[in-house]
């Protein structure tokens, strides 16, 4: 039975926090210095984060490598498996067609590429968040933003920075009420507090989208449109984590805000339409869209970036390449029939039937019966403070999990769309294919954090970090977004530190329900750096390999909304916003 001892090196707690660092380190200079894929930066940090629990935590070999492999399994399932079943629905469209309806529907609301992004990155992306979550929304709103014109670069960081206000309430609210478990706070009363922190954040997101995408001047240009997505989704969001359903918080939040957009767009337009230009090869100057023309020739630099193919075809992501003009020009005189249109839209009302469906109550205790929680086999851990540890607990619930409610709905589409089921499974094969960089990464980073928190080494950093005293309302948001850095998951982040989050509040007289929802709050911000999201937005956009060129477009934007949340949790601390605290 291995118990981690968190001061083990020298008995210095600085010091065993500064080696368990190591990993991370690693893994953010390969990534954002050195420019190595996603998927080797993870395996080298992974085994990294074994060397350190094995030399410096004096863990057994054999029960650092299982608790790797549990990790590594845990990433597939239930993870990779939400992924794979949410891109296979998603390329099944594309080989028939119907995401170019979709695609088209979406572009007649506006003809303002920055207004697009709004709807499809902001809004479209929350609603896939509140569905299934880990990864989906970035997979999908991504090349959805390149079937609109945007380049593959461009299309991947808008995406990534769009997936961060929703994701607290991502998959029907998992990262909230996994936070409830293990912190022992009222699953409500934690919705109510991070109700009243991200939806300040979910104000500016659009602004920091259209800004990423045509600078100062887009964001002047658009201000009323983003204000409306942003107040719409902050006002929904936090009156349904408040006074509604922890669960559909963001499946409201979502519709909300692209509701009051199109209902803007009514009665106000953008002066001049944004049209994005063609995407430059790594190294040239990255040029500006042209406003209400299309790009000169000199502007224009062939990428040979992979991007859906409008109009359908039997391949899947890869199979071509197009600009916004190019894509206008074959649109041109198209009529979508209403058949069509609801084709385009049916998969993803199906999706949200069959989830909705799945939380009634009976038919949600129906299908979690099976597959039930199993001990990982070898694996034998105890928590440092001596209680058995919840680690080697593995939930094969395969029935009740939101990738088979992925896959369900994919299989339920496939007549819906008029797929034959041989281009439906030629489409699945697509998929893994398409997606097999990505896999790596994430079973290898999640075999990371495994690791990492199996032998001691979160626990180091966590406690490390607590003993800042009452500034720890500073730190206590960085602590969600470090674990959902490594993990790509704020239900991971929130199993990690959530019972950190409240033993320290006790320890320096801070709020237990403040301390445990800024866990939460400032993994949001995480998500976006996260090499786990890297690689499934590279894969998708069709940059696999580029993650590190991806990692440093957004870092910054990252960093500077982590800022803005320690700053807000702070204050709430404070008599300032204490009054915010339920």
């Amino acid at each position: 039975m291995y118990r981690p001892v968190l001061d083990a090196v020298a008995g210095s707690l600085t010091l065993t926090a500064l080696v368990a660092m190591l990993p991370l380190v690693v893994l953010f200079v390969m990534l954002g210095v050195l420019r190595i894929s996603a998927w080797k930066a993870s395996l080298v940090s992974l085994v990294v984060s074994v060397l350190v629990a094995i030399i410096a935590y004096s863990m057994p070999v054999g029960q650092a490598v299982l608790s790797g492999l549990e990790g590594a399994a845990f990433g597939f399932f239930p993870i990779l498996w939400i992924v794979i079943n949410a891109i296979w629905l998603y390329n099944m469209t594309v080989v028939t067609g119907h995401f170019d309806v979709l695609r088209r529907s979406f572009a007649r609301v506006s003809d303002d590429q920055r207004i697009q992004a709004v709807i499809i990155a902001f809004c479209f992306g929350a609603l896939l968040e509140a569905l299934a979550g880990f990864g989906t929304p970035v997979a999908i709103t991504s090349v959805m933003l390149i079937a609109l014109g945007f380049r593959p670069l461009k299309a991947a960081v808008v995406a990534l920075v769009a997936n961060t206000a929703p994701v607290a309430f991502g998959a029907l609210a998992v990262p909230i009420t996994t936070l409830a478990s293990v912190s022992g706070i009222p699953e409500h009363t934690l919705a109510q507090m991070v109700g009243r922190q991200t939806p300040i954040l979910g104000v500016f997101v659009p602004m920091a989208l259209v800004y990423i995408i045509d600078r100062g001047r887009g964001v002047r240009a658009t201000l009323p449109a983003t204000l409306a997505a942003g107040l719409a989704f902050a006002i929904a969001q936090f009156a349904t984590s408040n006074y509604l359903s922890t669960q559909l918080t963001d499946i409201v939040a979502s519709l909300v805000g692209a509701a009051a957009v199109v209902l803007l767009l009514r009665v106000w337009r953008p002066a001049t339409p944004y049209i994005e230009s063609a995407e430059p090869e790594l190294g040239e100057r990255e040029t500006v869209q042209v406003s209400g023309r299309a790009a000169t020739k000199d502007e224009e630099v062939a990428s040979g970036l992979p991007s859906a193919r409008p109009g359908g075809t039997d391949h899947p992501i890869d199979a071509g390449a197009g600009t916004a003009e190019e894509y206008a020009a074959r649109d041109r005189g198209h009529v979508d029939t209403r058949s069509d249109i609801f084709k385009a839209y049916a998969p993803y009302v199906i999706i949200i039937i069959i989830f909705s469906v799945s939380q009634l109550p009976g038919i949600k205790d129906a299908i979690a019966a099976p597959g039930g929680q199993i001990k990982w086999p070898g694996l034998h851990l105890e928590s440092a403070s001596g209680k058995p540890s919840t680690i080697p607990d593995f939930k094969l619930n395969w029935l009740s999990a939101a990738g088979t409610l992925m896959l369900i709905s994919g299989i339920v589409s496939i007549p819906v769309i008029g797929i034959a089921v041989g281009k439906a499974a030629r489409a699945y094969v697509d998929t893994l294919r398409q997606l097999a960089p990505a896999i790596a990464t994430v079973m290898a980073v999640l075999g990371l954090a495994y690791v990492m928190n199996a032998s001691g080494q979160t626990g180091s950093l966590g406690l490390w970090m607590a003993g800042a005293g009452s500034a720890f309302a500073i730190i206590s948001p960085v602590l969600g977004w470090l674990g959902v850095a490594v993990t790509g998951s704020d239900t991971s982040s929130n199993s990690l530190f959530g019972a950190l989050q409240v033993s320290a509040a006790n320890q320096v007289g801070l709020s237990q329900t403040l301390m445990a929802a800024a866990n939460s709050s400032g993994g949001v911000l995480g998500k976006m750096i996260s090499p786990q999201n890297l690689a499934i937005a590279a894969a998708a956009v069709g940059l696999s390999g580029r993650e590190g060129d991806i990692f440093r477009k957004i870092i910054g934007w990252s960093l500077g909304f982590l800022v803005f949340m320690c700053v807000l949790v702070y204050l709430q601390s404070t008599p300032v916003l204490s009054w915010m605290v339920p």
